[in-house]
């Protein structure tokens, strides 16, 4: 990279930075500032000595607002007779057999959700015209409930978005408008409650996410781009308007960065382990990184394109206690940045870093590259509490910890692979995140993983991802035509409009047109379905059976998901979905020659560690100091600032030519 590029991925526990500057990377890593998370990002820009450069920022404004119920009083506008579909939702539960479980609660109460009289057909045909009165008496509403925001989505907008427009024109004529989503702009697609859903998120995360990044450019100065779940940065002003599109921005970079770290090294089908301070997220990468346009946080629908990822309670600072039954639990609460874990010096709970600690797998005076002393003593006694309510001793209470985190993400990354069809065993794990090289070899072990790649700097490989990601914009479009009404002109129509309002929006953020590439998918069902499947559009003028060709692919996808195919069977084609993309400049990585294979030159010590097997006196290594060649045997543990890597017994590492850690298990 010619230019410098910062990107910046700020997480529960901490705030990572990397820098690109004339073809090299200098990464910082500091303690986030839950308060304002814009104040850990400055002190880490100031601290990386960056006056000048592009940035690129992975947010959790939207996703903290959300989770945590602080997101802005919001009021909602629909058609007369919709006003409670947020509470009517979908009969599908997500523990079909909890009958005490409770739904989150509507982020819009009754008294905020106003009905106006107007219809629109399912075709776009206006049955009802909404008059000027009810408006007039809308506006009178939402003035005097004094709302931060409100979210507009009718009955068929997104076939017709007249009406809308019409009531946000209104509304943003107020002396001090609220902020406005409207559903035709920001998800013009059907699924009543789920357009409805996506588009109050929007609304009630919106002046939170507008204020800070209005903050973070008076700090920064221009140049910033927002990262997007989807994996792809936006412009300021876009992701101002729709932050809901930025909910999982963070653990998106962290997929993007590993799939380019990994396909650089020649791996393509891998699984990403991204654990952090509070959670682990999972993804799986056959060949590429899959997208997914119905996702769920904190029970909450979002319509919205992202990286399909899988989050669970599992991460350096999960809280480990004993549950009601008398058993172990760990997670999902989490200890965060603060009061943090018990050896932080202030937390008053045991976490999985403190487990991994008194194991002998993090290296006290060495944590964070020196920077921050960890208090081994308060650690013990705590652990010693928690043993005793256990009946056991503080080595095998910690090694329980261990294993019980190890088995939540288990968990995730089967659901991920076997319940979607893959088998793990065909995939290489790559840890990244502070904590994911602590437990990966063991955790690929259970899973009958053999080979796990650990990145050169796995504890900010989030804001790597983030810092290359590519300039990128989703549309969508609804336009439910069955498989017999499908044709190349029509689709061309459609595809063609879309592309048409995409370089508009896109070219008046200044971009060039002639950057600009566009992706075609389609998402197809059978008749009668209730969910469909996203596939790549053929090429409409070189296809000679256009509807043959969509529904061979539309097969392949239907067995491998759910294990069988019915081409007897009609298909409708449900949405139009275009991906607008314009290629941000990667970091070259050159190759390294062949070094050695011995690693003694990187060799600091050795002290016991704890493995299933018991103590095991292990040798300490210096990331820094190895070199391509290096071949390590376990039980081993690599030092680096910004994270730690565990080779436990059995496992070989490799030095590859890129600097990543290749380990292997002894089969």
């Amino acid at each position: 990279m010619s230019k410098t590029v910062v990107g910046i991925d700020v997480g529960g526990t901490f705030t990572d930075i990397a820098v690109f500057s004339e073809g090299k990377l200098q990464i910082h890593k500091l303690s986030s500032t839950p308060e304002d998370p814009s104040k850990a990002v400055s002190q880490g820009i100031s601290d990386a000595g960056i006056t000048s450069a592009e940035f690129v920022h992975g947010s959790t404004v939207a996703t903290n607002a959300l989770l945590e119920s602080k997101g802005s009083r919001t009021a909602l506008v629909t058609t007369m007779g919709f006003e409670d579909v947020l509470e009517i939702g979908r009969q599908n539960r997500s523990d079909l057999y909890d009958i005490g479980l409770d739904k989150p609660p509507a982020l819009v109460p009754w008294e905020l959700r106003f009905g106006i009289s107007e219809r629109i057909s399912h075709t776009g045909e206006i049955l009802e015209d909404l008059n000027k009165d009810s408006i007039d008496t809308l506006v009178q509403l939402v003035r005097e409930s004094e709302v931060e925001a409100v979210a507009i989505c009718l009955l068929f907008s997104f076939m017709n978005p007249i009406h809308e427009q019409m009531i946000y024109e209104a509304l943003n004529s107020l002396p001090n408008p609220p902020f406005i989503s409207i559903s035709s702009k920001t998800l013009p697609e059907f699924r009543e409650y789920e357009r409805t859903a996506t588009i109050v998120i929007n609304s009630y995360v919106g002046p939170l996410m507008s204020q800070y990044l209005e903050k973070l450019e008076r700090s920064l100065g221009s140049g910033l781009r927002i990262m997007q779940s989807s994996g792809g940065s936006i412009t300021t002003r876009i992701a101002g308007e729709e932050p809901v599109r930025t909910v999982l921005s963070g653990p998106a970079g962290g997929v993007v960065g590993a799939f380019h770290i990994a396909s650089e090294a020649g791996y393509t089908n891998i699984i990403t382990l991204d654990m952090g301070g509070t959670s682990t997220d999972v993804s799986l990468c056959p060949g590429e990184i899959k997208q997914t346009s119905s996702s769920n946080l904190g029970g909450y629908p979002i319509g919205v394109p992202m990286i399909e990822i899988h989050t669970v309670g599992a991460g350096g600072g999960s809280i480990a206690n004993m549950d009601i039954g008398g058993a172990l639990a760990v997670g999902p609460q989490s200890a965060g940045a603060n009061p943090g874990p018990a050896c932080y010096g202030t937390g008053e709970s045991v976490t999985v870093t403190d487990a991994n600690l008194l194991l002998g797998r993090i290296q006290p005076e060495q944590f964070l590259g020196g920077r921050m002393d960890l208090n081994v003593k308060r650690a013990n006694h705590m652990v010693s509490d928690l043993a005793n309510l256990l009946q056991t001793n503080v080595q095998p209470a910690a090694m329980g910890i261990l294993r019980v985190v190890n088995s939540h993400m288990e968990r995730a990354i089967r659901s991920i692979s076997l319940e979607r069809g893959y088998d793990p065993r065909e995939f290489t794990l790559v840890p990244f995140g502070g904590a994911g090289p602590l437990h990966s070899c063991e955790l690929a072990e259970e899973l009958g993983i053999t080979r796990v790649l650990v990145p050169r700097f796995p504890g900010i490989l989030s804001a790597f991802g983030v810092a290359i990601a590519d300039i990128v914009k989703d549309y969508s479009r609804t336009i439910m035509a069955k498989g017999s009404d499908v044709d190349t002109l029509l689709l061309t129509e459609e595809f063609s409009g879309m592309e048409s309002l995409a370089k508009r929006e896109l070219i008046t953020e200044g971009l060039s047109e002639q950057d600009m590439v566009f992706q075609r998918f389609l998402d197809v069902r059978y008749i009668g379905q209730s969910f469909e499947l996203t596939i790549d559009c053929p090429n409409l003028y070189s296809s000679k059976d256009l509807l043959g060709t969509i529904s061979n692919r539309f097969q392949k996808v239907h067995r491998r998901r759910f294990g069988y195919a019915d081409r007897n069977e009609p298909i409708e084609i449900v949405n139009l979905r275009i991906k607008l993309k314009v290629n941000v400049e990667k970091p070259f990585n050159i190759p390294h020659q062949f070094s050695s294979k011995s690693p003694d030159n990187a060799l600091i010590g050795s002290k016991p560690v704890s493995f299933r097997e018991g103590p095991i006196e292990t040798k300490l290594f210096n990331r820094e100091d190895l070199k391509t060649g290096n071949e390590i045997q376990g039980p081993a543990i690599i030092i680096q600032m910004d994270s730690t890597t565990v080779i436990p017994p059995h496992w070989t590492g490799t030095v590859d030519p890129y600097h990543n850690l290749i380990v292997e298990f002894n089969t």
